[in-house]
């Protein structure tokens, strides 16, 4: 027989009755004075009626205490028989096959005449009772055992449920809560969890320790365990007090890496007990192992993987939290926005605004104070949270980052390159819903900020209002009508190539800008958003329709013979507008340039948004012969079930999708169905936004037809293509500009 030693504890918790053993013994000796059956820690499971067991008590405890020497012994191994005034005291040892104690029982008889009967006697008398006796200690010790193992299951699944189910965006009290159950659950003296670069530190002890000694605990270990982690990238389990690298530390350690999405360790997960403690097991090991890689999913969701700042939701819910806390205390929040990013990622590329957001974000990170929430909210915005602060203390710490942003230093190819961010500061105040309602405010702030030469901080006042909707109504619009006025847009060409027949590039999308008064290029995201707000987006549209017609017309059949096109995105407004799709058709009947000379582009979300319109824009260029496109493809909700309704010739695949497709398996995953969506259609498909050759080789793998980016070619100014593509020299390109102004003149008239 075997049995499986478990703790007294649990075989005490198991309901059983040894009565019919008993009486079964009392039949075998019907002359016995007292029979009891002792568990193996010498507890008395079993007693007769009417027994005194404090003398045969002390006899059974002293041979249980002793049961390794009698077991060397083959004369008292199973036990012995012991005399004493006129009674016999016999103690029978019960082992399994294993030779491990089960229990004991014992007997006390009154002496014949000629004294006790000898042991060996009386053992063959019982061995049956024994035999059966000891099998049924086996089945109680593996049903506690079990019941033992069932309830430590039941609490490793309920505390891997409370993870489960706490919230994504896990704060400072989450965790806190996390490594509170640990300790609870798995016996330790005190726990940690530690995240540097996310300036995250929180420890709990167990009832009985010193907060005090943990510290002093914590500042000797933890750097060194977080240093071997980074290393080894795996769980450390010293059960060991001495002995050891850290066997200064009178603690055993369970240690356990917090890993990134790239196996990066950002942080550790400590448990600590005493010496006196059980040591730490392989089911403990595998239950923090989980518990670690639950932070690290908080983690992903609650930080912004590009730039270690809070997501939206997690800050959010800090700041709830704290509003909570003290709805009566003086709380701001800062809003900042980078200051013209868009002339880096057009001029250097889209990877040198990801890293000079990167690099701001790191300034903000290390310039906050514990408890003070910083996040990006999105692109090159960031959102900071400044608990029971003023609003003077809040826009002098807004100074002390835009200060941080200014000394950045940044440098491409050895030069120094001005990088600065606008801040708008708001206090919050009691509204239905005042965090919104305070971002918001800063946010108009960080715009008159930029209104009034960027680099700087303003605050939002309530008597500022009507200053800050004067500036952005007057001075936005005002610039797009003035450049409407003054001929202050250009048309940039970026090159479309067939990915898999290679050649001298022929395809080209038309790219708006706006120039300001101090003849910097504006992108769209600065003027369109505006220009759309206030109805100006098919004035735009006329205007580039006019343009591109009056500027191809001299030379519209050799471009043609060329096999060259230009691709002329048209806004959702213009969709909306009855006027627009008729003004269209008599342009392009008018000037009867080739139609495979112009395609358009639609985006999906406004194609969508105006379908009935888009559907019969669509049909009237295509009876023209002109080709259309479907922008931005796999943005919107709506992608497939209206795709049957739009009969394009195009698909353009959303750049969001299309940047980290060389990497991202769902991103693959994605584009490679679109693909095949494509086909089945017989639609073309074209990946925009490729920006490296390893973008570019792996959307030509998943089969996309064509190719647009950085990585291919930067958009160029028009006239300087169309003089490439045509062999002239500036004469041309002077009465390129000279055809502008005329076009212009007759829109204008």
């Amino acid at each position: 027989m075997s049995a499986t030693l478990g703790s007294e504890a649990a075989f005490a918790q198991v309901s059983t009755s040894l009565d019919p053993y008993g009486q079964l013994i009392k039949m075998l000796m019907p002359r016995a004075l007292c029979i009891a059956i002792y568990d193996r820690a010498g507890a008395a499971l079993w007693v007769s009626d009417g027994c005194d067991t404090v003398d045969l008590q002390e006899v059974v405890e002293e041979a249980i205490a002793n049961e390794k020497v009698l077991a060397t012994d083959p004369a008292t191994a199973d036990g012995f028989v012991s005399a004493w005034n006129g009674e016999s005291a016999y103690v029978f040892l019960l082992r399994n096959e294993a030779n491990h104690l089960l229990g004991a029982v014992g007997i006390a008889c009154a002496n014949a005449g000629n004294g006790p009967r000898p042991f060996s006697l009386m053992r063959g008398l019982l061995r049956p009772a024994l035999e059966v006796l000891g099998r049924e200690l086996v089945s109680q010790y593996n049903i506690g055992d079990l019941q033992k193992n069932l309830s430590v299951r039941d609490g490793d699944l309920e505390l891997l449920l409370d993870t489960a189910g706490a919230s994504d965006e896990g704060d400072a009290d989450d965790f806190a809560s996390l490594v509170e159950n640990c300790l609870q659950h798995l016996g330790c003296a005190f726990g940690a969890i530690s995240i540097p670069e996310k300036n995250i530190l929180v420890s709990r002890t167990a009832a009985g320790i010193a907060p005090a000694a943990v510290s002093e605990v914590l500042a000797n270990t933890h750097r060194h365990l977080l240093a071997w982690s980074q290393v080894q990238r795996r769980t450390m389990a010293l059960n060991k007090v001495s002995g050891t690298p850290l066997g200064g530390v009178p603690y055993k350690i369970l240690s356990c890496p917090i890993l990134e999405g790239s196996q990066r360790v950002v942080g550790i997960l400590t448990l600590f007990k005493t010496a006196a403690q059980p040591d730490f097991d392989l089911r403990q090991v595998r239950i923090v192992e989980l518990l670690a890689r639950r932070i690290a999913h908080v983690l992903r969701n609650a930080y912004d993987p590009a730039t270690g700042l809070l997501t939206r939701p997690a800050f959010e819910k800090r700041a709830f939290a704290a509003l909570a806390a003290s709805p009566n205390a003086n709380h701001c929040v800062i809003y900042a926005d980078l200051d013209r990013l868009h002339v880096l990622n057009e001029n250097h590329g889209m990877h040198v605004g990801d890293d000079v957001i990167a690099k701001i974000a790191d300034m903000v990170r290390t310039t906050v104070a514990p408890g003070v929430a910083a996040a990006r909210i999105s692109g090159d915005r960031f959102a900071v949270f400044l608990p029971e602060t003023s609003l003077d203390a809040a826009q002098q710490f807004a100074w002390r980052l835009c200060r941080g942003a200014q000394g950045l230093n940044y440098q491409i190819s050895g030069k120094n390159v001005d990088v600065s961010a606008s801040f708008g500061v708001a206090a919050i105040k009691s509204s239905e819903h005042p965090l919104s309602h305070a971002l918001a405010e800063a946010e108009a702030a960080c715009k008159a900020a930029k209104d009034r030469g960027r680099g700087r901080v303003e605050a939002y006042h309530d008597a500022d209002v009507s200053i800050i909707r004067r500036y952005e109504d007057v001075l936005v619009i005002g610039g797009v009508k003035d450049a409407i006025a003054n001929d202050r847009f250009r048309l940039d060409a970026q090159p479309i190539i067939d990915l898999h027949t290679p050649g001298k590039q022929r395809k080209f999308e038309l790219l708006l800008r706006m120039i300001d008064l101090n003849g910097d290029s504006i992108a769209p995201d600065k003027f369109l958003s505006a220009a759309e707000r206030y109805q100006l987006a098919p004035t735009i549209d006329r205007w580039v329709v006019q343009f591109v017609l009056e500027l191809l017309s001299a030379a519209a059949n050799k471009l043609h013979d060329l096999g060259v096109q230009f691709a002329v995105n048209i806004s959702g407004q213009s969709l909306g507008d009855s006027d627009f799709p008729v003004f269209l058709e008599e342009k392009l009947r008018s000037y009867n340039l080739p139609p495979r000379l112009i395609a358009f582009e639609l985006t999906e979300t406004a194609a969508v948004t105006n379908i009935v319109n888009a559907e019969l824009l669509i049909q009237r260029l295509q009876s023209l012969g002109h080709e259309v496109a479907l922008d931005d493809f796999g943005r919107g909700l709506s992608s497939l079930t209206y795709l049957k309704t739009l009969p394009v010739s195009y698909l353009k695949i959303d750049g969001g999708l299309v940047r980290d497709v060389a990497h991202n398996q769902r991103s693959q995953a994605m584009v490679s169905a679109i693909v095949q969506l494509a086909r089945a259609m017989k639609l073309k498909t074209t990946a925009e936004c490729i920006e490296s050759d390893a973008i570019q080789q792996a959307v030509a793998e998943l089969g996309v037809d064509y190719g647009q980016g950085f990585s291919i070619g930067r958009p160029r100014p028009l006239e300087g293509v169309l003089q490439e593509l045509l062999g002239t020299g500036s004469a041309t390109g002077s009465t390129l500009r000279t055809g502008m102004f005329q076009a212009f003149t007759r829109l204008a008239g």
